[in-house]
């Protein structure tokens, strides 16, 4: 059917989005787990990329940011684990 395009939401654009930046799935891995075509979902990246660079000129990347959680996830993890040392240690 020539002519009829399928539209997505701006939250479903974003999301595949997220999923290309933030792991280490290439774009036509997750066009196909989101059921569009590599180049649509490249242009979404482009597109993505170009307005926040405009807004936020010194943004993390993708292996940045993910890597900047795994630290956080990390240190909240060490941060538990010294707490309960301590205290097992130095009752009240």
């Amino acid at each position: 059917m020539k002519g009829s395009r399928r539209r997505f939401s701006q939250e479903f654009k974003d999301e595949a989005v997220r999923m290309v930046l933030d792991g280490p799935r290439t774009i036509a891995e997750v066009a196909r787990e989101f059921g569009v075509h590599d180049t649509t979902l490249g242009n979404w990246v482009s597109t993505y990329k170009r307005t926040r660079a405009e807004e936020e000129p010194h943004s993390l990347s993708g292996p940045e940011r993910a890597r900047l959680r795994e630290l956080e996830r990390e240190n909240s993890e060490l941060r538990e684990r010294l707490s309960f040392l301590c205290c097992d240690r130095f009752p009240a």
